[in-house]
């Protein structure tokens, strides 16, 4: 199946299924000489791993990441790292009712109708968890971004920002708090409130949406190309390339149609360091395309989890009409656990780039 690559001088490759025996990626394109271990993955693996809390779903995966190539004596070696994740909590006998029915709102009838046959095991290809993969592969980007910036010059943060209809107060956001809480949330008072919000969600058998928020601060200007490789380009395909996520806007996004051209644009003074003072960031740290140094924001909005105890009308392979119920461990909001997912795309969009910018200028 075409389509599972993503990246260009960074590239990584995602393999596996739902309910297969294992799932992982291979990286390629990393740079020689970067010290890299499982114990510099498994963390952010750790951070999105599902049974974490009532909120996400029950299935009980360790997420215990293996090197199996690319790396020699604690460094990479410059060819291509192999990352192996084993599957260890499938319950496949879950998903037998449904082999001939396709589930409203999933790539059922989609992968059915591209290749005349679907592995119906948890949606297999097309399941959540094929990103635990991507959040691997994250990881060694951000030891490709310490590499070439500096250790900790660049900083890439996710936050929950709305659940439903409950978004946060911008107010009172802390960046302290996203891990204080099972929701990622910056914003304390909120996190209460979608918990109680959840549970009568997950009471009643239904699911909720949610919006997630990832900051990128550290960024160099330079990042980026014109017209058909601007950074926001590949970020928003990186974004939408997410299961379930249905919108992505950059800075204001969406909000900017609503705003005059005097409060749009960034007004510029000059800095002590010899680069602009931005007077504000609507634009979410890109121009043309191309990375201005601020920080770069990207939000993206994720529909409610389509697997659902409530009896919904769909169709059979053979085309009668019936309803289903979806058993299973599913998440009453699987945006919850999108914001690591997010984090990695955007380090891996931006260690693409930034080696990309370094192969064409020299310099960083």
């Amino acid at each position: 199946m075409a389509g599972n690559s993503f990246g260009e001088s960074f590239r990584f490759t995602t393999w596996g299924e739902s309910h297969g025996p294992a799932i992982g990626c291979v990286v390629d394109g990393c740079p020689p000489g970067i010290a890299l271990s499982e114990a510099d993955i498994q963390p952010w693996l750790d951070k999105r791993k599902p049974g974490q809390s009532r909120f996400t779903t029950q299935r009980r995966e360790p997420d215990q990441v293996e090197i199996l190539s690319g790396v020699f004596q604690g460094r990479t070696t410059g060819t291509p790292i192999l990352l192996f994740i084993k599957n260890e909590d499938q319950r496949s006998k879950d998903y037998g009712e449904i082999a001939d029915r396709f589930r409203p709102g999933h790539a059922d009838y989609t992968y059915f109708a591209k290749y005349g046959f679907r592995d119906y095991r948890g949606g297999g290809r097309s399941s959540a968890r094929e990103t635990a993969s991507r959040v691997a592969a994250g990881a060694v980007a951000r030891k490709v971004l310490d590499q070439v910036l500096g250790a900790g010059k660049a900083v890439i943060r996710g936050a929950l920002i709305q659940v439903g209809p409950h978004r946060i107060d911008r107010a009172r956001w802390d960046w302290d708090q996203v891990a204080a809480n099972d929701f990622f949330s910056p914003d304390a008072v909120m996190a209460a409130e979608w918990a109680s919000y959840l549970d009568g969600v997950r009471k009643a058998g239904s699911s909720a949406g949610a919006v997630i928020e990832v900051v990128a601060e550290g960024i160099p200007a330079g990042l980026g190309e014109p017209l058909y490789d601007k950074l926001d380009a590949d970020l928003a395909k990186a974004m939408m390339s997410i299961n379930a996520v249905k919108g992505v806007e950059i800075g204001a996004g969406f909000a900017a149609a609503a705003l005059t051209g005097e409060a749009n644009a960034d007004e510029m003074r000059a800095g002590n360091d010899g680069k602009p003072r931005f007077l504000s960031n609507q634009a979410g740290g890109i121009l043309g395309g191309i990375s201005s140094g601020q920080p770069i924001v990207v939000r993206f909005a994720v529909k409610p989890t389509s697997s659902i105890l409530q009896p919904r009308r769909t169709v059979t392979t053979e085309m009668q009409e019936v309803e289903i119920v979806t058993k299973g461990r599913h998440d009453p909001c699987v945006g919850i656990r999108a914001v690591p997912v997010g984090e990695a795309m955007m380090a891996l969009v931006l260690a693409d780039h930034l080696l990309r910018h370094r192969a064409q200028t020299g310099k960083v």
